[in-house]
């Protein structure tokens, strides 16, 4: 019987040990991934004990836990975070993420999140990048189409003959209803809209209305619209109108009036809808990320736009990942390069918005396993123990 032989017993059980306290340890780290000791004996002519073969990595499902920060992400299923910093191109399930100074989307080591960029149209392209939200203003957009759809009164008795404007402001004696909404202009100042309709002479004129548009209570446009006999819309298809909105704006700002869906009916007077192309400037408020790693930024101004696609990474073989701490690794060559796509394709999971993934740390098996390896380290000291004393008996035969 060797000493050394229970030596590396004791080593192997002191490094199982390790290991399941460091487990232990990080049963309460987002993203964080147990390991387990793998042995192998030592064989020469005989047995001369055990040896620590490998560390091995259980990349198993950690469970999902829900937040209220929308930029904690959480992957179900397999796959990385890919992330850059340093230098360096890092993978992580942690998706405790936040913004720093300077917009990017970063996690508590600093490293910045990778995602594909959208362009300008909100289109995402193949470009991978660290994910960046702007807290700069987004461009106002001048209104370019009103499109309204009214059911007008075909019940309605003759006003156009007494339309009248008295400083700014039309006599009601002039006209049978109207509707308001508010356009832009390119600086994003805001313009009231109004739209007055005016009934010709029934007699003459049956399905006619004459459609006047007036925006800060001066007279743009008067243009006559007519219905077919079932009360559906006839002409013009758009009413183009042109104004200045002044303020340093642009000057003469086009836009068109569709009115195709409105109807004539011999029911009251109705707005069934009516909106506008145009928005104000505005300020980041918010981002939500949908299953597919899609990031929509919401504005002020009540615009949402895509600015980017998380990614994902997979490896052929995930335990030949190196870690790095702070629940990372990085690719070696036995793990292989990255597979990098989507969320949802290539076998990659989903991602959950406002959620983090658990350690998956089984505490119980882990309390149970030190038991085994407390167990192991015992029975290997007593070999030594009673090796000693078969020595010490030999010794003494002299």
């Amino acid at each position: 019987m060797s000493f050394n032989t229970a030596l590396s017993g004791i080593k192997a059980a002191a490094s199982d040990l390790g290991i399941i306290g460091n487990n232990i340890a990080n049963s309460a780290t987002t993203g964080f991934k147990s390991s387990r000791a793998e042995f192998s004996d030592i064989f020469t002519s005989i047995g001369q004990g055990v040896r620590l073969d490998t560390t091995a990595q259980q990349f198993s499902q950690g469970n999902i836990k829900f937040t209220s920060n929308p930029l904690d992400l959480a992957i179900s299923g397999s796959g990385f975070f890919q992330m850059e910093g340093d230098g360096n191109t890092v993978y992580s399930r942690s998706g405790n993420f936040k913004i720093d100074a300077a917009g990017n989307v970063v996690n508590n080591s600093g490293f910045s999140l990778l995602a594909r960029q959208a362009d300008n149209n909100g289109t995402i392209t193949g470009v991978v990048a660290p994910l960046q939200l702007s807290n700069a203003y987004i461009n106002a957009s001048p209104t370019a189409a009103v499109s309204s759809g009214i059911n007008f009164d075909a019940r309605e008795l003759e006003t156009d003959s007494s339309w009248i404007i008295n400083a700014g402001i039309p006599d009601t004696s002039g006209y049978n209803s109207s509707t308001t909404t508010t356009i832009y202009d390119s600086l994003g100042n805001d313009h009231i809209i109004t739209m007055y309709f005016s009934k010709p002479d029934p007699a003459t004129n049956p399905n006619e209305w004459n459609v006047r548009t007036m925006i800060g209570g001066v007279l743009e446009d008067t243009t006559p619209v007519t219905f077919n006999t079932d009360g559906s819309y006839n002409t013009p298809a758009n009413i183009p109108i042109t104004f200045n909105p002044g303020g340093g704006a642009a000057p003469n700002q086009a836009f068109t009036i569709d009115l195709s869906s409105s109807t004539q009916f011999g029911s009251d007077f109705a707005v069934t809808s009516l909106q506008q192309d145009g928005f104000t400037a505005g300020q980041l408020l918010g981002v939500d990320v949908d299953k597919t790693g899609i990031v929509f930024a919401r504005y002020s101004n009540g615009q949402s736009q895509t600015v980017a696609q998380v990614v994902l990474a997979n490896f052929a073989n995930t335990q030949g990942l190196k870690p790095t701490g702070d629940s990372s690794w990085i690719e070696t060559f036995s793990s292989g390069s990255p597979v990098v796509s989507e969320a949802g394709t290539a076998g990659l999971g989903l991602i959950q918005a406002s959620a983090l993934e658990e350690s998956n740390v089984d505490l119980t098996a882990e309390l149970v396993n030190m038991i085994v390896a407390q167990r192991n380290f015992q029975a290997n000291a007593q070999t030594i123990q009673a090796q000693d004393t078969i020595t010490q008996s030999i010794i003494n035969l002299r």
